[in-house]
């Protein structure tokens, strides 16, 4: 029987924190082997969906699975998925090689079962020369390194990313994103959430873009740019007319406005 082409599906997701509503009744579908785009303005619910997604949190209605396997029974999805927070999870009295090892303990991987790809992307990632210092020493630039590849050296079936470039200088984070793309090329599904904008226009296969909760907008980069009919000079319209200079902030900014007349229409 051929594998499911789905590395993630959430049916009808929903959280609430009491009268809050952080997502409601959101529906995904992600191919495996893609970087898949997660954008929203602060508080649209991103950080939320990945805790969920990642089985940190248990949503208050609707499922998902991630990997084949749902994501409330988080001692399965551990060894399935990478997770790269906004603050990396990282001991600072480790050194950079210690941190890696623990982390393949803590998923019961042999560290040499892990080491070769752990190894191949912190030279890629020019921290190599680093390994075997405390992490307390560390920059915020080598932190976000170590955090990367500690999230993906088991060669998990999906990675979940948060702003994963933060911190980085122009050469690091070139590779960084080469490494995604490499990710995604060997089947491994990127789940990307990123305020930097031009990243998700280079490297994203898919985009979903959340807004006040919901999924308000699908599909290639090129696509929403299309589907938000953007005037040249910049703004919403509904006309079918997109400008020829428009990019995906303009879209960005144009389904994310208030009021939400743009992706209601």
């Amino acid at each position: 029987m051929a594998a499911p082409s789905s590395a993630l599906v959430a049916s009808g997701l929903t959280k609430r924190y009491g009268d809050t509503t952080a997502i409601e009744s959101l529906d995904l579908d992600v191919d495996r082997g893609v970087v898949y785009g997660f954008l929203g303005p602060n508080g649209a619910g991103k950080t939320t969906t990945m805790r969920v997604l990642t089985g940190l949190i248990d949503p208050t209605e609707g499922e998902a699975r991630v990997a084949g396997t749902p994501s409330s029974n988080r001692r399965e999805l551990v060894d399935r998925i990478g997770l790269l927070p906004e603050e990396p999870p990282l001991y600072d009295e480790l050194t950079g090689r210690e941190q890696l090892q623990f982390a393949a303990d803590l998923r019961e991987c042999a560290w040499e079962d892990v080491s070769e790809r752990a190894l191949r992307y912190c030279d890629a990632l020019a921290l190599t020369g680093d390994l075997d210092r405390r992490i307390e020493g560390y920059s915020t630039g080598m932190r976000q390194k170590t955090a990367f590849v500690q999230a993906t050296q088991h060669d998990p079936a999906v990675v979940f990313l948060d702003e994963p470039t933060s911190g980085l200088d122009p050469r690091a984070a070139k590779t960084l994103r080469e490494l995604i793309v490499d990710l995604a090329a060997t089947d491994t599904t990127v789940f990307l959430s990123t305020h930097i904008l031009p990243v998700v226009e280079e490297i994203a296969d898919e985009v979903g873009v959340l807004h006040g909760g919901r999924l308000v907008a699908e599909g290639s980069p090129e696509e929403l740019v299309g589907d938000t009919a953007l005037g040249g000079n910049g703004e919403a319209g509904i006309d079918g007319e997109t400008g020829g200079d428009a990019d995906l902030e303009d879209a960005f900014l144009a389904l994310t406005s208030e009021p939400e007349a743009a992706w209601q229409s």
